[in-house]
């Protein structure tokens, strides 16, 4: 269990550390949120055709409102979590992977649905909107990566944890 902490926090602080970096911001962040916020549009126009999106922001045309997805809102920290809580538990690659890709589709789906019910919370009521998405949504998205990280435990070969000895003859 000390291992699995330590290993964790030094895993989290790096992945932090690089998400922070201008690398990071240009490469991963800054694509990732303008790609968040086309595929939120995208999602919204069958049903709403007066929506766009520009860079990380999705607006109305018809009311003017618009959200800008920022860093904390793209579910990017919410990955660094589940990322760094997957790799430091000792169990075989192939179903760290598993669990990494499941976790990544299972946070970006409920950020989307986040994203677009914000948006449409933001036009209704400013004051439900700050609420919704300061204290609402931000736990839930934190929820959403300890659920999968339990979820992924429980999916996990049941002959116990992975120890370095049956690492080795896994990977």
């Amino acid at each position: 269990m000390v291992r699995f902490l330590v290993l964790f926090l030094v895993i989290l602080l790096l992945l932090f550390t690089a998400e922070l970096t201008p690398y990071g911001q240009q490469y991963v962040v800054i694509p990732w949120t303008d790609t968040l916020a086309r595929i939120s549009a995208a999602l919204v126009l069958p049903f709403d055709p007066d929506v766009v999106s520009s860079g990380k922001i999705l607006r109305s045309m018809a009311t003017g409102f618009g959200i800008s997805i920022e860093a904390g809102c793209n579910g990017v920290e919410a990955m660094i979590v589940l990322i760094a809580a997957v790799l430091a538990y000792p169990a075989p690659w192939r179903s760290r992977v598993i669990g990494l890709v499941a976790g990544f589709f299972a946070i970006q789906l409920l950020n989307l649905v986040r994203i677009i019910s914000l948006f449409y919370i933001g036009q209704w009521d400013k004051e439900i909107f700050e609420w919704a998405h300061l204290y609402a949504w931000q736990a839930l998205i934190m929820l959403d990566a300890l659920i999968v990280f339990l979820l992924w435990l429980r999916s996990l070969p049941s002959d116990g944890p992975a120890t370095p000895d049956k690492l080795s003859v896994a990977t």
